[in-house]
């Protein structure tokens, strides 16, 4: 539901350097053709299909609901959900060493690839608890370790795929492109969780045997994704980063050549002054006014939402003790609305801005906590106002998430991109991660109606999140 891209105003025509990894890969005096930027998109749409995939079984509800049927504590989960948004603070080393890369698709094998196959060895602990091997409690901390190395190493790689991707979608397209990609994604986890679902709660081996088959084929979806990125036009970030900010150009040259020509650069700087240079693009983000309003927003957006968001699951399989196959139908729900509305938030964005979007939308979903303070066991519960509020959940975050990275395209500068969306990775993350442990602690150590009192509190923190979003200002072509 909450997830985790920064406008650029680099033309189309930005030159590109000799890359020997993808046939698809620009030389440097090439220019992108509409034919590559088309082949590249697709690329990026086939991946995000099956990245969903991947995600399905390594996290949401089906993850959730292994460490319920392993026993595991309100703490336990609130770890779940902070370790990826905590590990985000490594993303500013993984913007500095894919910076210094020479593809963005060599870097992201590196990153991502190792980061999904980690995933195999829950695989292979999963068949060993069946054998006897692990107990229920160390198959709950090698979960909680797989996930921690597993986002470490994506946490590497996210910022130069943002960046990546933030130079191959003309900045025109940005909002319908995202809105169908993340469509495309979510249609394949509307038909995939089900799936998932019935497959983890009717396996003849039991739960923990389903979940440990859907793992499996959701890493080699994962992988398979990652292939596709194969497709997508490369590039050489040492190449763009020297010819951005040094105004130098080096045409084929190669990277031994192009360290001797930095080196030269280097040395003339030195012997042209006794002190060393200051970090510009460090101070061009202290300066920017704008960008740090919109991490003030987000920091404490992240911490708000993340108060309550990983505990609705727990509250629907452990409070009300549904069968994780109503929930995985409830999730259906939740992803076909976001589907939907994906396409439109994409095309009112391009319109309207993001801004206005945010602050309205945000208001509802400041208000959606709430509703489930109603929530109970009985039929009309379970058969019609928890599919409505996943739906209205799954609508509303299609225009969060969307004008979200859309803003941070719009607000970053071409420059150092990777650096700005790093530094606001690490901060929400840090916020996030904050926000989860004081849930978690709230719902563990609460003596009744733990969970209820955190929705409401999660709300009205929603609410004052939205404040800064006033003050922010989006530049519109």
């Amino acid at each position: 539901m909450d997830s985790v891209q920064i406008e650029t105003t680099a033309p189309l025509t930005l030159e590109f350097t000799q890359i020997a990894s993808p046939p698809t890969a620009i030389s440097s005096n090439s220019r992108i053709s509409k034919d590559t930027i088309r082949t590249s998109l697709k690329a990026s749409t086939a991946d995000s299909v099956l990245a969903s995939v991947y995600s399905l079984g390594t996290g949401g509800i089906l993850l959730s609901n292994l460490l319920v049927e392993l026993g595991a504590s309100p703490v336990v989960f609130g770890m779940l959900s902070s370790i990826p948004m905590l590990v985000n603070l490594i993303q500013p080393l993984g913007a500095y060493l894919s910076e210094r890369s020479t593809s963005r698709f060599q870097y992201s094998l590196r990153t991502h690839g190792i980061s999904r196959l980690l995933w195999l060895i829950l695989v292979i602990g999963i068949a060993s608890a069946s054998w006897g091997v692990f107990d229920t409690h160390q198959l709950v901390i090698l979960t909680l370790l797989i996930v921690l190395f597993s986002n470490l190493l994506g946490g590497l790689g996210t910022a130069s795929w943002l960046s990546w991707v933030a130079m191959i979608v003309p900045r025109q397209l940005r909002g319908r492109f995202f809105g169908t990609r993340n469509s495309a994604a979510n249609l394949s986890t509307l038909v995939c969780v089900p799936i998932a679902g019935l497959v983890v709660s009717h396996w003849y081996g039991g739960s923990l045997q389903g979940y440990g088959i859907v793992l499996l084929v959701s890493v080699v979806f994962g992988i398979i994704g990652l292939g596709c990125q194969y497709f997508q036009v490369d590039m050489n970030p040492r190449y763009l980063q020297l010819q951005a900010t040094q105004n130098t150009y080096y045409g084929n040259l190669t990277p031994s050549e192009i360290q001797s020509e930095v080196a030269k650069d280097e040395s003339s700087k030195v012997l042209q002054s006794i002190h060393p240079p200051q970090d510009q693009s460090i101070n061009s983000i202290w300066k920017n006014s704008n960008f740090l309003i919109f991490l003030l927003y987000f920091s404490f957006w992240t911490l708000a939402v993340n108060l309550s968001s990983p505990f609705f699951n727990l509250y629907m399989l452990d409070t009300l003790d549904l069968n994780v196959s109503y929930v995985t139908i409830y999730n259906s729900f939740q992803a076909a609305a976001t589907l939907l509305m994906f396409i439109l938030w994409g095309k009112l964005a391009d319109k309207i801005g993001n801004r206005p979007i945010l602050i309205s939308i945000g208001i509802l979903v400041a208000a959606t906590p709430f509703l489930w303070l109603g929530i109970s066991v009985n039929r009309l519960d379970i058969w019609l106002w928890l599919p409505l509020l996943h739906i209205l959940i799954g609508g509303t975050w299609a225009a969060i998430d969307l004008c979200n990275n859309n803003i941070q395209l719009a607000i970053a500068p071409t420059k150092n991109q990777s650096i700005y969306f790093a530094i606001a990775a690490a901060v929400a993350g840090v916020s996030g991660a904050l926000g989860t442990t004081i849930g978690s602690f709230i719902v563990q150590f609460s003596q009744s109606g733990g969970l209820l009192s955190l929705f409401a509190l999660s709300g009205l923190f929603r609410l004052v999140a939205l404040v800064p979003l006033m003050f922010l200002q989006e530049q519109r072509g």
